[in-house]
């Protein structure tokens, strides 16, 4: 039985890690707790995760019937698909010049993709909405789009990853006559999956849940994303009606949660590749 005995600090580890993942998990217990309970059992002052009266059907019913829900995480679907797919177009390039290529001003550029990294969202809000209004894409879809497309992340994280490959691939292809978009897109994308399936969770968990710049952007309902949509249960008169809330909140997160332990062997793999290489 010694043979199988973890040392101490592996047992401090494990548990620090259960503790922090405990404390992770509370809140997406509770939400899910709470879409299944009736109105009356909600505050009530002791908690048990099983509701005396389950409340589920009415909750999650009323969740998709009071507001257009499902048009909402449609919304988020085109507009975290759309934002995926133009960031790999724009950052892979710029991070196979900033990793490949030999010209003036490639640090400076490098420096201000990390001056990016630091910025916090929230900061660019204010130029970004008078640019869009200047470019009338205010309250459509582009509006929710085109301030992201750009991902200093996105930049960065390839950057690193192409920085492992070796130079004499990229010399062997131009040998081949290939061109240096040619070597991005044929060479360098293939062999840097792992690290788009990496981006790719990061940049769709971040745009799915994004409330502060769709808040700002839209107005109309058949436009909003699923954070800002979900805001419809909130009442300011009535109070809000936290049994739906809860349960559309639920079915909001259930298609991130269900795709990250789809694609988490791809995501270490991504992570780990890029550092390790």
């Amino acid at each position: 039985m010694s043979r199988f005995a973890l040392p101490p600090a592996a047992i401090l580890r494990h548990a620090a890690l259960l503790v922090t993942g405990a404390f992770i998990l509370i809140p997406f217990v509770w939400m899910v707790s709470l879409s299944i309970k009736p109105p009356g059992e909600i505050f009530r002052a002791s908690f048990s995760f099983w509701p005396d009266q389950f409340y589920g059907v009415e909750n999650y019913t009323q969740a998709i019937t009071d507001v257009p829900l499902l048009r909402y995480m449609l919304n988020g679907v085109i507009i975290c698909a759309s934002i995926l797919a133009l960031q790999i177009l724009i950052c892979a390039p710029a991070a196979y010049a900033l990793a490949k290529l030999s010209f003036p001003g490639r640090k400076l550029l490098f420096a201000l993709v990390l001056i990016g990294l630091l910025l916090p969202k929230e900061v660019l809000a204010l130029p970004l909405f008078i640019m869009g209004y200047q470019l009338g894409i205010l309250n459509t879809y582009a509006a929710l789009i085109v301030p992201y497309v750009v991902s200093p992340f996105g930049i960065f994280l390839f950057r690193q990853f192409f920085k492992t490959i070796s130079d004499d691939v990229v010399h062997a292809a131009r040998l081949d006559g290939l061109s240096e978009l040619a070597i991005v897109w044929r060479i360098m994308v293939p062999m840097a999956v792992p690290a788009i399936i990496a981006f790719g969770i990061f940049s769709v968990v971040s745009h799915w849940n994004s409330l502060f710049w769709p808040l700002i952007a839209v107005r109309d309902q058949n436009l909003m994303p699923p954070p800002l949509g979900i805001l419809a249960f909130k009442n300011e008169e009535a109070g809000s009606d936290y049994g739906p809330l809860m349960a559309a909140a639920t079915l909001v997160v259930a298609p991130l949660i269900i795709a990250f332990l789809a694609a988490q062997r791809w995501f270490i793999e991504g992570i780990s590749a890029g550092a390790t290489k």
